[in-house]
């Protein structure tokens, strides 16, 4: 595998707009949002997926097979090919169906797939790999590498759907090209998500959200004091997590992955705050997915949004003492809280009871001093992302914020089926080298090794490209194979 190259070009050849080739709603339909899509804000949602060079296709005949399926794809999923608009009477987001397209660019990036830096997304991904929202609910891009591999990226925005309503759009567009009936064929009516009469909601609520503007995002890292914007991808192994399980479950009570994890994280977070920032306390927070617990709703192929936040808080100082089956307890019965549907029920309440405006987790504003939000995405199925050319050797969740008001880590099965994780990181600089120096080595960045020997994907280069069907002779020149007679 070639080093790292952080400078590279990445020239655009060529934009479409795809349409939905059957609409199946009438002219200029609006959707409105729902409690828990305003919830969501206006961030943007990344997939990031890389592919072996095609045996049996070129590029462009790639491109247009991409194209095709995914405005069948678009008959299913129309409010991707709409816009986000104002109601004039609400002063609220709606989404106005209206057929006008999903943007698919095309472009190449002069570098080769085993050149690409996995670690350092910040001066890989950033570099025009990703595309940026720009006014519209979903935006792809198909990019082609010198070694003959490609990747895409796809970015929606969080008002419309979270991550799992974006597997569920992936997920279908993959059964389409196979021919395949949808397996969950998703449902776009956002009335299911309805307040009670009359509201109520409980103390705990009314604690964690807050209403907010988009100053108040602008202004983020003021908040926090913090620069939360290097990302970062890092591999953890399976027999480190069981490990860290075990320590977490000595208390008798057996604790998950994610409850361990956590712990961990947050040991780590307390040991990186000094003395002189004058901090007495630090959080943590988990986003739950509300499909699990949501009985009394029929969300279960809903596509939009059922997130909530779980948060916890603990003094640094018993962080740092404490074993780690203590602390997972904390991060356990925090995230108890937040699962459940009456608290699900309540968080449509209180949206209900704030509007109009845009809402999000204090956590996530900055709020609150130094803090982690932890997203699984372990339901991720990068393998499945077959769109008629194979499956992608590499997948990460991804953004294109630039910073956050907290650090986040969004895990992910690796798919060797050891029980490893890919983990996704936006945190600050002293929290990253802090993970990196612990000596417990559990936090390995994404390098040569843990990608060729360890998660067994060997990337081709542009080099033994040229050399397909040539050898070299002895004086080192090279000359075209002879066939065999």
């Amino acid at each position: 595998m070639a080093s790292v190259n952080h400078h590279f070009n990445v020239v655009f050849t060529a934009k479409h707009t795809v349409k939905a080739s059957h609409a199946s709603v009438p002219p200029n339909y609006t959707l409105p949002l729902s409690n828990l899509d305003l919830l969501a804000g206006r961030s943007s949602v990344a997939i990031f997926c890389v592919y072996q060079k095609p045996k049996f296709r070129d590029f462009s005949s790639l491109v247009a097979a991409i194209l095709d399926s995914l405005a069948e794809t678009l008959n299913h999923y129309f409010p991707l090919a709409g816009r986000l608009v104002t109601n004039p009477n609400t002063d609220e987001p709606e989404i106005l169906c209206n057929n006008e397209g999903v943007e698919v660019a095309e472009a190449h990036a002069h570098i080769d797939l085993g050149s690409l830096d996995f670690y350092d997304l910040t001066n890989s991904l950033q570099q025009n790999l990703v595309p940026t929202l720009q006014e519209m609910p979903l935006r792809i891009q198909v990019t082609s590498f010198n070694c003959g591999g490609f990747s895409i990226a796809w970015s929606i925005d969080h008002a419309l759907a979270d991550a799992t309503s974006f597997v569920m759009f992936l997920a279908s567009w993959s059964e389409i090209v196979q021919t395949k009936a949808l397996s969950m064929p998703p449902d776009h009516r956002r009335s299911i998500i309805r307040p009670r009469s009359p509201l109520k909601f409980s103390p705990l609520i009314d604690s964690t959200f807050i209403k907010f503007t988009i100053e108040d995002v602008v202004n983020m890292v003021a908040m926090t004091g913090y620069d939360i914007s290097l990302k970062r991808m890092f591999f953890i192994q399976g027999s480190h997590l069981n490990r860290l399980q075990q320590q977490a479950s000595k208390g008798g009570r057996r604790a998950t992955k994610i409850e361990a994890l956590s712990a961990y994280i947050w040991k780590i977070l307390a040991e990186s705050i000094k003395e002189s920032d004058c901090i007495r306390s630090c959080k943590m927070g988990w986003l739950v997915e509300g499909r699990r617990w949501m009985v009394s709703h029929n969300v279960t192929n809903l596509f939009g949004n059922l997130l909530s936040m779980a948060v916890g808080e603990a003094d640094i100082q018993e962080l740092k003492q404490a074993n780690m089956s203590r602390i997972a307890s904390i991060a356990h019965d925090a995230i108890a809280e937040a699962s459940s549907d009456e608290h699900f029920t309540d968080l449509i309440d209180w949206v209900e009871f704030n509007r109009p405006g845009m809402f999000l987790a204090k956590i996530l504003a900055g709020f609150e001093g130094p803090a982690i939000v932890i997203s699984s995405a372990l339901g991720l199925p990068v393998k499945q992302m077959d769109f008629g050319f194979g499956s992608p050797v590499f997948g990460t969740q991804y953004t294109t914020i630039a910073r956050l008001g907290a650090g986040y880590l969004g895990t992910q099965p690796t798919g060797l089926g050891d029980g490893s994780w890919l983990v996704f990181t936006i945190l600050w600089p002293e929290l990253v080298k802090a993970l990196e120096t612990d000596p417990n080595h559990v936090f390995k960045p994404i390098d040569k090794v843990s990608i060729e020997e360890t998660m067994g994907i060997k990337f081709a280069s542009s080099e033994s490209e040229k050399m397909k069907g040539k050898v070299v002779v002895g004086d080192g020149s090279v000359e075209k194979r002879k066939p065999r007679l």
